[in-house]
């Protein structure tokens, strides 16, 4: 009677395979968990884009009312007027959003003067206003770990920069 032996446990590839894969990882991955500061860059950027756009259609979908985005060093929040655009948002307020707090350290600022306390405002082309500056192109930077753009066309369009 031949009796064999079955042994368990990994191989020595098996083993290196693994340790290589968790070394990959504690490379790549970790710093970048720790260090959440560019994505909020990031994050910010891409949120207040969104934003930006959400009031410039409701601009143009609402002739009656005008729509202001007030930015202060801690977050930003959008304003209803009701009044349509003439000169600026100059009507009676009628609603104000919850302030949305910025995340991770990251701030929003004009490029022009470095004030990070302003107002964008919408006529009803959905042709954005930005109170003490003139923007054409780059116009907000978004400030953490990493500097990016946004940037806010003369026709009104709204992009990264």
């Amino acid at each position: 009677m031949h009796k064999t032996q079955q042994q368990t446990g990994f191989t020595l590839v098996e083993l290196v395979t693994t340790i290589i894969l968790i070394a990959i990882l504690a490379v790549v991955v970790v710093p970048r968990l720790l260090t959440s500061s560019s994505y909020s860059a990031f994050a910010l950027r891409d949120e207040f884009i969104s934003e930006l756009r959400k009031v410039q259609i409701m601009a143009m979908n609402n002739q009656d009312r005008c729509y202001r985005l007030s930015v202060t060093q801690t977050d930003y929040q959008v304003s209803r007027f009701r009044g349509g655009y003439s000169s600026g948002c100059t009507g009676t307020l009628a609603r104000t959003d919850a302030p949305q707090s910025f995340q991770g350290g990251a701030s929003l600022a004009l490029l022009s003067n470095g004030n990070s306390n302003f107002n964008i405002e919408f006529n009803q082309q959905g042709v954005p206003f930005v109170a003490g500056a003139r923007c054409n192109g780059n116009c907000i930077s978004v400030i953490a770990d990493e500097t990016l753009f946004l940037a806010i066309e003369s026709e009104g369009y709204i992009h990264e920069g």
